[in-house]
This record gives C-alpha cells, structure tokens and sequence, in this order.
C-alpha cells in the first residue's frame, strides 16, 4: 500500500478539521448583521470572500435590490464577483458579514450544511461588542440560524424551544444584554436551494425594506 493511498486513508477515517477562511466584516456602524455557517471548498471559490461560489445567488441578490442589476458586483472579467467592492458596500450601508462557525469538519467533503459538523462555534458576545448599534441579525439558512439560537441561549442562560425558532422569513424579538435584538431567518442563497432566484430576491427585498435599508 502507497504514502498516498495511506493519506487518502487517513483523511477519509479521520474528516480534517477546518477554520472558516474569511474574516468577518464588523463595521462599527453596523444596524444590522448577515449570519451564515460554512463557504464550499476552495476549488468552488470565485473570490476569496463570504459566499464565494460563483452560482450562489447571494450577491446577485444585493444587486438586484439596490442597485436593479443582478450582476453589480459582478467581476466582469471573470466567473467571480468583486469582494472590494462587495466591502465598500457593506460599509457604506452599515451591514455586517460574519458567520456562525469558525472551526468545522465537513463529514461529507462538501459545503452541505446537513453534514457539517460545528468544532468551535463564533465568539458571539466579542462580536456583539463591537458593534454597539446593532439591532437586527439575519441568518441565511437553517444551520446558520441553529448555532445561532444555541449560542444566545448559551450566553444568555434562558434557551427558546427550537419550535419557536425563527422560521424561513418569519422573526422573533430577542432581548440581549441591555439590548433590543430582531432575529430574522432568511432563506438560503445556495443553488441547492429550492426556490428561484425570483422568490430569493422578494424575500430579501422585504427584509431590506422592513429594517429601512432600502
């Protein structure tokens, strides 16, 4: 038997752990904060940055909904989108980027979430901290909004029945540390996800214009 059969081996009996490769985005200004869980692997980026598969409709959408154009931050010289761009944006709209997860083994090798084991989760309360305006948080899919929901329970010491969850595009009110905060579930942004890029849109657009984004 081979060094390198042996190798394949190993990493097949033993999943590799993995830290999240994109640092978040935490302007101080930030009213409101986007919460995923995991990107794909590498060979699926198009940029080094938060959603970096270029089929995942993330930055599609934020075009579509303020700037009518579904390929604004789209690099147009390549199957990429521009993350400087993307940066300026956030910044200039006061939104925050920052996933859920900051270690996790993918136990199937891909970015499914359903197979995505969470090793250390985000320090949420360092976060929260540096952002002293923050009033709203959205996750963008139902792993996101699980490790979500466990961590404010954890900090908080009072957990919610998961039944009372944010469901796809519903809230819930939140109250944290002397703060007033609003949990919103949106849906996932992932081609794998059944619902069309049309329905995504909407359903961020109404997001966006509740919280006086847009």
């Amino acid at each position: 038997m081979t060094q390198k059969t042996n190798a394949k081996q190993n990493t097949e009996t033993h999943p590799q752990i993995e830290s999240h490769p994109f640092p978040p985005v935490l302007t101080p200004d930030a009213t409101i904060m986007m919460m995923g869980t995991f990107p794909p692997t590498s060979d699926k980026w198009g940029m080094a940055f938060h959603y970096p598969n270029f089929y995942n409709d993330m930055w599609r959408i934020y075009g579509r909904i303020f700037f009518n154009d579904a390929d604004h931050f789209r690099d147009k010289d390549y199957k990429a989108f521009d993350p400087k761009r993307i940066i300026e944006f956030l910044h200039q709209h006061a939104i925050a980027s920052c996933p859920t997860v900051k270690k996790a083994i993918r136990e199937q090798g891909n970015a499914s979430d359903k197979h995505l084991t969470i090793i250390e989760p985000v320090d949420l309360k360092n976060v929260l901290a540096q952002l002293p305006k923050l009033h709203t948080i959205f996750t963008t899919g139902g792993k996101a909004t699980e490790v979500l929901m466990t961590l404010l329970a954890q900090e908080q010491g009072t957990p919610i029945a998961k039944s009372k969850w944010p469901k796809t595009n519903q809230h819930i009110d939140y109250p944290y540390a002397g703060r007033a905060l609003t949990l919103y579930r949106l849906p996932s942004t992932s081609r794998a996800y059944p619902l069309s890029l049309d329905k995504k849109t909407e359903a961020y657009r109404q997001f966006f214009q509740t919280v006086g984004k847009i």
